[in-house]
């Protein structure tokens, strides 16, 4: 169980005045989907240069007043996480890795120019918020309390540097299904566009990321496809990321590859847990470039026998047809295979607590 130094900040609490009737949340969490629905609170921790972080809180979820000078409207200063709590066979609830958010959440405020948060008070903002809103965790199968803290710059001013001001804000959200389509494999449509170049923003998790993918992400769902790869931005050739999550390949010898991070993607918890629990199984796990080329003639040949996309949301999609301009390739079967099932059973199986955690990962709430 992970263990962090108490935090000096100290919360105070407003309950909600008119809180989600309880049958309109039970309905919510039949169906939650992905973040569309939010819980009844969120945590809000305020940052001046004077002061640092001061003046935490958990209130009603609601509206943000903004200046509309301030710096997150014009210079996009915005930095963000994403993770889950789970409940456990014994009904407690638990964080995956949290610390490890909190160290990137970190690493991204230093490449926006962003104070950092001690990571105590960013799983303490967490911890405060799962406890006001337990009762939002899904009744369905799979089910989880997704969590997003985000950091958003504040003070008004028009003059290009970094803010004085920030809000540290925590909501969470039901969820369900990540992907919507259903299919035991999901189909990606190689783009022309590039995420993130060297130099660039590509290992933070910033909006500007994701806005940028907006549109290809887009051109992939208008021709039927599940999700969208980008490749790199120098050559155009080699394999970054799947959207916002991250590529896993599988071989007939019984390795798996993954692209190296080398600044452009984003080094994902999932990403970096599931290193770990392959070489568990013995299996030889290799961070290194994989082109496009490579990719089709290696599922031509029977060579590559699975791959698998994996994220906090979607957790681990197997990928069974790429799509592009020159035409389209399938990988193995097309659906699921079973490195990417038994890698994906054993991380889901630690994160609800059905298996024993030897890695110290989990979290435990209350």
């Amino acid at each position: 169980m992970a263990t962090l130094a108490e935090p000096a900040v100290r919360f105070a609490h407003t309950s909600h005045p008119a809180p989600t009737p309880a049958d309109v949340r039970a309905d919510v969490l039949a169906n939650p989907g992905f973040g569309t629905r939010f819980s009844d609170h969120m945590v809000v921790i305020e940052y001046t240069e004077a002061a640092g972080w001061h003046d935490a809180k958990v209130q009603p979820y609601g509206p943000i007043a903004l200046d509309p000078a301030a710096s997150v409207l014009h210079y996009a200063q915005e930095i963000f996480e994403g993770l889950k709590a789970y409940r456990h066979p014994d009904g407690s609830m638990a964080l995956f890795r949290p610390e490890a958010n909190a160290a990137r959440f970190n690493a991204s405020a230093r490449r926006l120019a962003m104070p950092e948060l001690p990571e105590a008070l960013f799983i303490a903002a967490i911890e405060e918020l799962v406890a006001a809103d337990k009762d939002w965790f899904p009744t369905v199968e799979g089910g989880s309390l997704y969590l997003r803290p985000f950091m958003i710059a504040t003070e008004a001013f028009l003059g290009v540097r970094p803010a004085k001001s920030y809000k540290f804000i925590v909501i969470a959200s039901p969820a369900g299904n990540y992907f919507k389509s259903g299919a035991p494999a999901v189909s990606i449509w190689v783009s022309d566009y590039t995420r993130a170049a060297p130099g660039g923003t590509g290992a933070a998790k910033c909006g500007g990321n994701y806005a940028a993918s907006l549109v290809p992400t887009a051109e992939a769902f208008a021709l039927g496809h599940d999700q969208v790869l980008f490749l790199d931005a120098a050559e155009h050739k080699w394999i970054e990321e799947l959207g916002g999550m991250n590529l896993f390949f599988a071989f007939a010898d019984g390795s798996l590859l993954t692209p190296p991070l080398t600044g452009t993607i984003l080094p994902g918890v999932t990403r970096d847990s599931l290193i770990t629990l392959a070489r568990d199984e013995g299996l030889t796990v290799r961070e290194e470039r994989y082109s496009l080329d490579q990719w089709r003639a290696d599922a031509a040949s029977g060579q590559l026998v699975e791959v698998f996309a994996c994220g906090t949301a979607a957790v681990v999609t197997p990928v069974g047809q790429v799509a592009g301009h020159d035409g389209t390739f399938t990988i193995g079967s097309g659906g699921p295979g079973q490195i990417t099932g038994k890698l994906k059973a054993r991380l889901t199986a630690i994160q609800r607590g059905e298996e024993t955690d030897t890695h110290g990962w989990v979290h435990r709430l209350g």
